[in-house]
């Protein structure tokens, strides 16, 4: 079954850093164009960062500066290295793989205290 499962999220005090996982058990994840998505409580989802299969990366000015996106095509893994973390950062994250096929995980929850 092809799927996404995220992980690495917890509580963590503002300023504080974490770095969030997915796994995606897809068949040439290589030739996917991957993405962090965060829903925070009682809002939308929004894309936060992207990598796409050439690599080119993108950030929403709320991260810039502050996350990293990388991809392992090797361990078909996506990353989001978070850092300076700040309690509107708080929120469930997702990752997403896009092709002809779009993929999501189930979502990892991110709680940053004051």
């Amino acid at each position: 079954q092809e799927q996404l499962v995220e992980s690495g999220g917890g509580l963590v005090p503002a300023g504080g850093s974490l770095r969030l996982s997915c796994v995606a058990s897809i068949i040439y994840f290589n030739l996917y164009d991957t993405r962090w998505y965060r829903q925070a409580p009682g809002k939308q989802r929004v894309l936060i960062a992207s990598i796409n299969r050439n690599g080119t990366v993108a950030y929403a000015d709320s991260v810039k500066d502050r996350f990293v996106i990388s991809r392992d095509n090797a361990k078909n893994s996506l990353y989001l290295q978070m850092s300076s973390l700040k309690p509107e950062d708080t929120g469930v994250y997702f990752c997403n793989a896009v092709r002809s096929l779009t993929f999501w995980g189930q979502g990892t929850q991110v709680t940053v205290s004051s």
